[in-house]
């Protein structure tokens, strides 16, 4: 399968970024054997999908209803007109600020894969875990609670480690690799056959450092990519170095 590279601009961002980065981004070779995918702040999402053609338009975030007097919420439906194709469902960051719970990602991932948007639904352990040799069942548990009743279709796994977001600590190859294998493992057991063709992607502090090394695991197909997704240059040589090893 080609890679995947997703862009999770998080909190960040401009009109004026918006510009900068699609104007770099323009210059910069095209991409072949993978899918580029941008993450903006929600307001933003209309000013990406006006500027760029070959990417993909993602959202953050989702509602868990369809409809209603939900102040401040956006609905799957409303991203859809907007031009979104995924949907990030189930961030770290969600759960631990705002916390979601395995069957409110499991509702969203839902509602997603049914309005016909890819569900990139994310798991992942605390270094507390780590330290405790818990990782492989605190993912398998928290991945199994968020896809109940949620069909395989359009569905995207991403493993973000906890304690490797936003700290500068980054898995090492064999650690994200064994992890994704103990995923495809899950998910084989949990859809059948069609499991093996789900893409897992890495999300804990992929750079363009270390984004060839991750990338040449035979577990992970691509990456959710935070901080370094906000400068188009670095977020390409990420792209290029998925393309280079799905190729």
């Amino acid at each position: 399968m080609a890679g995947l590279v997703i862009a999770n601009w998080k909190m960040h961002g401009s009109l004026g970024l918006i510009e900068e980065f699609s104007r770099e981004w323009q210059l910069l070779p095209p991409l072949s054997e993978v899918s580029v995918v941008l993450c903006p702040p929600a307001p933003y999402l209309g000013a990406v999908s006006n500027a760029f053609e070959d990417v993909a338009l993602g959202a953050q975030n989702c509602a868990d209803q369809v409809e209603g007097a939900f102040t401040g919420e956006i609905s799957v439906q409303m991203l859809s007109e907007l031009g979104c194709s995924y949907v990030i469902i189930g961030h770290s960051e969600r759960r631990a600020l705002y916390s979601e719970t395995d069957a409110q990602v499991a509702v969203k991932a839902a509602l997603v894969i049914a309005q016909g948007l890819h569900a990139v639904v994310c798991v992942g352990e605390t270094l507390e875990h780590r330290d405790a040799g818990q990782q492989d069942k605190i993912v398998i548990e928290q991945l199994l609670g968020s896809l109940a009743q949620v069909p395989c279709e359009n569905l995207v796994v991403a493993y973000e480690p906890v304690w490797a977001i936003g700290t500068g600590r980054t898995a090492t190859p064999a650690q994200a690799d064994a992890m994704h294998g103990v995923i495809r493992s899950c998910l084989c057991e949990h859809f059948g056959e069609v499991g093996a063709g789900i893409p897992i992607i890495y999300g804990g502090s992929v750079k363009p450092e270390n984004a060839s090394v991750l990338f040449e695991c035979d577990n992970i197909d691509g990456s959710l990519v935070g901080g370094a997704s906000l400068n188009a240059n670095s977020f390409w040589q990420i792209a290029s170095a998925a393309s280079a090893g799905r190729a």
